[in-house]
């Protein structure tokens, strides 16, 4: 007996579809790859989820973020509709990724791969550092991204743990978290190299602190931009806005937290901007 063809009903994603974009991460730090994914592509709907009500994520064992990140890709697929989905969360790109890509349905991007190329066309030494939390260093997903690109360079790896929750505090400036930067980057000013990666999407509201810490003339790499180029690319949209229905209503961005969604509005629209406006409760919160 023939197997019967079991057809998709959703549409191919691409320029002209406007299913939203989703996001999602353990908090706030994704809101970096929001913005630069609603800056690349402005016409583009988005939805975003911050699972503030199970973060940190980089202490958690990977298995259980999997699980985690599996749970959210499939309430932004399934039931928000989205055509693609971003990982805006290095832990759970490093737990997770190739996984989800293989379960999702629809594109899944991750913000490793787009970092570290970003990282190695960046050094001028050749020597290259990542920060990243102690999931993401531990499950040696950067070492291999670098490795992957093939380019001469020699990288230096360090856990930062506790630099995510000075950002969930909105402490982004404080003297604690100087003395913290200084100690956890030590290896990496010993390294002396010349290109750092901020390995976690949380980083980059660090960035003044880190860049104090190591020095002017060190380049400070975020994968936020690259990811939304290749999301860009993904869609086919060089040139081409996603579709808008008569009228030309504005595009739709949702933001969704599992844990306080008044602390969530308050502290994301400072970090992301005026887009950020309500916020709704996720399912699982």
């Amino acid at each position: 007996m023939p197997t019967a063809l079991v057809v998709d009903p959703r549409p191919p994603a691409g320029a002209g579809d406007d299913r939203p974009i989703a996001l999602f991460d353990s908090g706030f730090g994704g809101l970096t790859v929001a913005r630069a994914v609603i800056d690349l592509l402005p016409e583009e709907n988005t939805v975003y989820v911050g699972d503030t009500g199970r973060y940190p994520y980089g202490s958690r064992p990977l298995e259980e973020v999997a699980d985690f990140a599996h749970q959210i890709t499939r309430h932004l697929v399934d039931d928000l509709g989205a055509k693609l989905v971003i990982v805006a969360c290095n832990t759970a790109a490093a737990a997770a990724l190739g996984a989800l890509r293989a379960a999702a349905g629809v594109p899944v991007v991750g913000v490793i791969e787009p970092g570290a190329r970003s990282l190695v066309a960046a050094t001028r030494s050749g020597r290259i550092g990542v920060i990243g939390t102690v999931g993401t260093v531990g499950s040696g997903a950067y070492q291999k991204a670098v490795a992957a690109t093939g380019a001469p360079v020699e990288l230096t790896a360090a856990a930062c743990p506790g630099f995510v929750e000075f950002v969930e505090r909105d402490e982004t400036r404080s003297e604690q978290v100087h003395v913290l930067a200084e100690r956890l980057l030590a290896p990496i000013v010993t390294a002396d190299v010349d290109t750092l990666l901020l390995g976690c999407t949380h980083y980059p509201y660090l960035a003044r602190t880190i860049s104090d810490v190591m020095g002017r003339d060190v380049v400070l790499v975020s994968s936020a931009d690259e990811t939304a180029f290749e999301v860009r690319h993904l869609l086919g949209a060089e040139g081409g806005p996603a579709a808008r229905a008569p009228g030309g209503e504005a595009p739709v961005r949702r933001f969704l937290s599992s844990g306080d969604v008044d602390w969530f509005r308050d502290l994301g629209s400072r970090l992301l901007g005026p887009e950020l406006a309500t916020v709704e409760r996720a399912p699982w919160g």
